[in-house]
């Protein structure tokens, strides 16, 4: 039934017939975007056969979203699982790869946490805040973003520095106390671009322990975030580029307690705090009027973690990378690009505190060079190479090659790549009580082909996509039964590089814009998966999921929108024996301009309260509503 409603949803939306606007679609094409996560340096999107979507600030704007993971739902390919609201543990999952198995970046600086489990990164106290641009590549991408960059790459860019003075603020406030303050202000003065940031959000939530499951208390959250960016110009060819972004959440969570005879998911009384820091440094210089750029830059991320139940500290956790960096980009004729680098991080890992505390850290040293040919006009290729030192594991190279080719200067498009990835053993999977410092890296082999297709004038796009990625060596928890070999001192378990996996399937795009005021966009993705050692589906891994979008301009200047989002039924276990529903979600929002610098907007989630779960026995939110005010000088 879940499916026929998306159905009715979709069909009602479609035949909306509000008065048409007369106007033309932009000059812009889509071809001509640039984008910088596909080679670390900008580029159009013309010129790389690489998947990738870019959410823009008009786009994060209209659909007033408050989590990064309400936006990355909406694109092809993509899904998520939350364990509870907004601040609650939240893993995304690209192609069907594991959350560990993405780079998290914000402005082109890695976010993974050593100190987790499996080294990856919590999406769940990423808020929009003064995000302006989100660009997510699929596929294996570790030629250019080194380890962990499997599944694919997500990349936060926050506000840029203006050359004007500007001033960017929202407030808001809805369901269940929620309320939201942000603020940024960028300009140049002189020599010196800059632009500055902060925001806050605080929610009394419901309870992460589903409340159609019974329980009662609600689980609230707050948030204060930061970020800056600093552009010092001391020479044509010589600039300083300075980066930072701090956030620092609270949020209630539930966990098992023993209850009625049963051990089980209930109501508690523990709080997670998390701590998140991102540094970069940067000395930007260009050589030979201009062709050969090169930039020399530190980056830093610390992640701090900690539990507490009744004011008892009951978890204690800090990971911290320290990364050294070159990347020079030489221009070797019109036809010619070379894109080269290396690398040396550090990660570091503590958990608990005083003399009980313990300690762990490897380093990785890496090259990679990538080479991008543009033959004739419509057509280019770039192929990569890279090679990783591990200090516990060794080496590893990988390669990667991408064509893209348009016969009519856009209206037609051809793209393939073949992708190589990997992923480092984590700290905790190396040296923990667990560990196990034989481990060998996760590595992966993907392709994907695709064809876009402009119709009447660019008002109708056709876009679609086939993937495949392989993964082999992947690293799982083992029993230990005979104390022996890799299990030698460990009774409770160890990891192993004991599973393969496959992830297939197709992404299908379709937007019709057919006047500027209107825009009806629809996406689809399949992905189906299998672990090739049991046979079995992986876990939290919905086949599929499709999401329709309306949007139209009114001509007094209000702008209305809905968003239907279904997402099909998952296993939420290895096992494949506990099944958990699809679901259907409908979303409202509309936005007037009061002034020509202010603005009002409202939406309401979840229109119809549809009663679903990402994860089993973990509760999301209900019908919601929400109003606010946008302010721009």
């Amino acid at each position: 039934m879940r499916f026929q409603s998306f159905i009715v949803c979709t069909t009602a939306i479609m035949s909306v017939q509000p008065v048409f606007a007369e106007s033309t679609v932009d000059d812009v094409t889509d071809d001509e975007l640039i984008v910088v996560t596909a080679s670390r340096a900008e580029q159009p999107v013309s010129q790389t056969g690489q998947a990738i979507t870019v959410i823009n600030e008009d786009r994060i704007e209209r659909t007033q979203s408050v989590a990064v993971v309400d936006l990355l739902r909406n694109v092809p390919g993509v899904t998520f699982a939350r364990n509870g609201g907004i601040g609650t543990s939240t893993s995304v999952f690209i192609r069907g790869a594991d959350s560990n198995q993405t780079v998290a970046l914000i402005d082109g600086v890695k976010l993974n946490d050593p100190s987790s489990p499996g080294g990856g990164f919590n999406f769940g106290n990423l808020l929009t805040g003064n995000i302006s641009r989100i660009e997510v590549l699929r596929g294996s991408q570790s030629v250019i973003w080194g380890s962990q960059a499997i599944g694919g790459v997500i990349n936060m860019i926050t506000r840029e520095p203006t050359e004007d003075l500007a001033i960017n603020a929202r407030a808001e406030y809805g369901y269940r106390d929620t309320g939201q303050v942000v603020g940024n202000v960028s300009g140049r003065f002189g020599p010196v671009a800059a632009s500055v940031g902060a925001g806050y959000y605080r929610s009394d939530g419901f309870s992460a322990f589903n409340e159609a499951r019974g329980a009662t208390e609600q689980d609230g959250y707050r948030n204060f975030g930061a970020n800056g960016k600093l552009e010092i110009s001391l020479t044509d060819s010589i600039s300083v580029d300075l980066r930072g972004y701090y956030s620092d959440g609270r949020t209630d969570i539930d966990g098992f307690v023993f209850a009625n005879g049963v051990f089980g998911l209930g109501d508690t009384s523990e709080v997670a705090n998390t701590e998140e820091f991102v540094g970069y440094s940067g000395l930007n210089f260009a050589l030979l009027d201009g062709r050969f750029r090169n930039r020399i830059a530190f980056a830093y991320t610390s992640v701090s973690r900690d539990n507490f139940n009744l004011d008892v500290q009951t978890f204690d956790a800090l990971g911290r990378n320290e990364r050294f960096e070159y990347q020079g980009i030489f221009d070797m004729s019109d036809m010619v690009t070379a894109t080269f680098g290396a690398e040396t991080e550090t990660s570091k890992y503590r958990t608990g505190s005083g003399a009980g505390a313990s300690n762990f850290s490897a380093a990785i040293d890496s090259i990679y060079g990538q080479l991008g040919i543009t033959p004739v006009s419509g057509l280019t290729a770039n192929i990569g190479l890279r090679y990783d030192d591990h200090s516990t594991f060794g080496g590893e190279t990988t390669f990667a090659g991408d064509v893209v080719y348009s016969p009519n200067q856009g209206n037609t498009v051809f793209r393939a790549s073949y992708g190589e990835g990997f992923r480092v053993p984590s700290l905790f999977q190396l040296f923990s009580d667990f560990g196990n410092d034989t481990l060998a890296p996760e590595t992966s082999r993907s392709w994907d082909a695709g064809v876009t297709q402009k119709l009447v004038g660019g008002k109708i796009e056709v876009r679609a996509t086939l993937f495949r990625r392989d993964s082999r060596n992947l690293i799982d928890f083992i029993s230990c039964p005979v104390q022996t070999g890799i299990c030698e001192n460990r009774p409770s378990g160890t990891y192993d590089n004991v599973d393969r996996a496959r992830a297939q399937g197709l992404e299908f795009g379709l937007v019709i814009r057919p006047v500027e005021a209107l825009t009806w966009s629809l996406n689809y993705g399949l992905v189906d998966t299998e672990d090739r050692i049991t046979g079995l589906t992986l876990p939290r891994r919905p086949k599929h999921s499709v999401n329709a979008s309306l949007d139209y301009d009114w001509s007094f200047g209000l702008k209305t929108g809905a968003s239907i989002t279904h997402v099909g039924s998952q296993f939420d276990d290895g096992a494949n024996i506990r099944e958990v529903a699809g679901y259907v979600v409908v979303d409202l929002r509309a936005a007037m301009p009061v002034t020509d610098n202010i603005e009002i907007y409202g939406r309401v989630d979840n229109l119809l309260d549809e009663d679903y779960e990402t994860i089993f026995r973990y509760g999301t939110p209900g019908r919601s509503a929400f109003a606010g005010v946008r302010v721009r000088y």
